[in-house]
């Protein structure tokens, strides 16, 4: 029996048109609490509506449309969590990320793609003042905020991978510090080690916030300003870049690095974290889509192979860069000695 000639179907052009309806109901049932309702044990839409203070109509709606989404389940004894839902939306979580959405779902960073044709053409975000690197935006403070709990795994497992085998005093200068977890996480890993977090003076309130709730706060200082301009001192051990080259264009990220590179001792590391899609660009998934939010909020950011990230450390001075994979996340770290 010859195998059938694949039939053409409308059905993934309609998923991805009606995609946005997905984030919204994601975004719903987390102001309402409906996972961490489910995980207390409420199981129908009744019980689910009175939890959640809202119509037993929409709750039913709702719930049924995250089963067919794959985030809760439905068999004879009502509605239940997932695994990843139980860990992930159910705010009793330690893990749990629903608080991310303010800054994923932020409107700022939507604006970016409601003329992501116009954006195409130009090659860059039509946003104003250069989008979300735009001076003090707001929307880094909300960042800081929200997207620390994602944080949590990957700053203690670089500070793990980094600190091995370094002995005694450390100073680690965390750029673009944000909610400050990073640098804390080496501070957390080494008694002698003292951290400088530079951001901007609103975002770095945060990072304070978090250095005292840390109890590291004596070993934990600041500098107010951006990257580019902000005066670094000398004689880290460590320097920090988390999420942060793929803001910009490469020449930008050059000149960067070479400042970055003045103010390490020898001896020294800059300590990238970042999405690194494969050479073809459009694997793995998750980095390689990373690549249209630059597009769509940034004049020339981008998601950065490998070797484009190990020229430009080179082009800076930087002797050798190596990658490292970290476990259970889509990002790489780059590990770049003076």
């Amino acid at each position: 029996m010859s195998a059938q000639t694949p039939q053409p179907s409308p059905e993934r052009f309609f998923q991805i048109a009606n995609a946005y309806q997905l984030s919204a109901a994601l975004k719903a049932a987390v102001e309402l609490e409906l996972f961490t309702a489910v995980g207390e044990g409420n199981r129908d839409a009744r019980t689910l509506a009175a939890r959640c203070g809202a119509s037993e109509r929409g709750v039913r709606i709702l719930s049924d449309y995250l089963v067919v989404a794959g985030l809760l389940t439905k068999g004879e004894s009502g509605y239940g969590l997932t695994l990843d839902s139980a860990v992930f939306l159910d705010r009793r979580s330690p893990a749990y990320m629903g608080g991310t959405l303010e800054f994923l779902l932020a409107p700022t960073l939507l604006a970016g793609f409601e003329d992501l044709a116009g954006t195409v053409r130009k090659g860059g975000t039509v946003m104003p003042e250069g989008g979300t690197v735009a001076v003090e935006n707001p929307l880094w403070v909300k960042f800081a905020r929200a997207m620390a709990p994602m944080a949590a795994m990957p700053s203690g497992e670089i500070a793990r991978v980094v600190c091995e085998g370094r002995e005694g005093k450390m100073k680690v200068l965390d750029i673009a510090a944000g909610h400050g977890l990073y640098g804390i996480a080496f501070a957390q890993q080494s008694p002698e080690a003292s951290v400088v977090a530079l951001d901007w003076p609103a975002v770095l309130e945060v990072a304070k916030e978090n250095a005292r709730a840390a109890g590291v706060a004596e070993r934990h200082s600041t500098i107010e300003g951006d990257a580019f301009g902000a005066e670094f001192g000398e004689g880290y051990d460590i320097i920090l870049l988390t999420n942060f080259l793929h803001h910009f264009d490469p020449p930008t990220n050059v000149q960067l690095l070479r400042k970055v590179r003045a103010a390490l001792a020898e001896g020294g590391v800059a300590v990238t974290l970042d999405f690194v899609p494969n050479e073809d660009r459009v694997s793995p998934p998750i980095p390689a889509a990373f690549s249209l939010m630059m597009l769509a909020g940034t004049e020339g950011g981008d998601a950065y192979t490998f070797p484009e990230l190990e020229r430009m450390f080179a082009e800076a001075g930087f002797a050798h860069s190596e990658p490292r994979q970290l476990p259970a996340s889509p990002q790489q770290i780059i590990i770049s000695g003076k």
